[in-house]
């Protein structure tokens, strides 16, 4: 069984990374690269980087922030967020990124995976659903969650995997910043339905929420933004904890 992934999320807006609950009421944390370059130090197994209002104010991605983040890292670095066409995403991946997240351009033009996976590999593809729950199950939403489609988030999953996206970053709009934990059925659900990897986001408000995330489902990846930069724990904290529990981590 491949060994399970931590990777702390930056979500960044005018240049700084910023917290909120539910897409909403944001607050500065503190420098991307500097943040980055702490979460490496302490273990972290990626970094994902996500432009949050990018798509919203229709613009792409900061790419001066994104190459300083990537200037001062080893592990893989994840960036998303205004990603809308394959010179974007070339664009990204130039800029110092080892993958490219796209989910607002990915609804609108499902094409898009495919062009990007034949032209940087799958590896370099990352699919950003962002999901709701809705009467029977769950829907995507995009533009930074402002916008909710008829799109089943399952289904959306399968389709994308066959279209050539190489990971799925799955976040449950639900439980965003609320710290009560990851959507376990919404995971499960996902991880299940694809052969991909997907990482779990959204609600980690504890070393025990990602124990339960792992142990209740097949996510290949745990990813966490509150509980670093509160400084709740570290990395390395989490990754003990696991490994105390059975839980193979990098």
């Amino acid at each position: 069984m491949l060994a399970k992934r931590i990777i702390p999320c930056l979500d960044v807006k005018n240049g700084k990374v910023v917290k909120g609950i539910n897409f909403e009421n944001l607050r500065d944390i503190g420098s991307p690269s500097e943040l980055a370059e702490e979460y490496e130090r302490q273990g972290a197994d990626e970094i994902t980087f996500l432009d949050i209002t990018a798509s919203l104010e229709s613009r792409q991605t900061m790419l001066d922030v994104v190459s300083e983040t990537a200037k001062r890292l080893f592990v893989p670095l994840t960036v998303g967020g205004g990603i809308r066409t394959y010179s974007d995403m070339r664009d990204a991946l130039n800029a110092g990124a080892d993958k490219v997240s796209v989910n607002s351009a990915a609804v609108s033009n499902p094409e898009m995976i495919t062009e990007c996976s034949e032209g940087f590999g799958s590896q370099c593809v990352v699919v950003a659903i962002d999901a709701k729950r809705t009467d029977g199950g769950w829907k995507v939403a995009t533009h930074g969650g402002t916008r909710l489609t008829d799109l089943d988030a399952v289904e959306w999953a399968q389709r994308v995997q066959d279209l050539g996206a190489g990971e799925i970053l799955l976040t449950s709009m639900d439980a965003d910043g609320v710290k009560t934990g990851y959507d376990i059925p919404l995971t499960a659900a996902v991880a299940d339905a694809v052969s991909i990897p997907v990482i779990a986001s959204g609600g980690c408000g504890s070393k025990e929420h990602i124990y339960e995330v792992f142990s209740q489902t097949n996510a290949s990846a745990a990813l966490a933004a509150s509980i670093f930069h509160y400084r709740e724990c570290t990395v390395g904290d989490v990754k003990q904890y696991l490994r105390d529990r059975g839980i193979n981590v990098r």
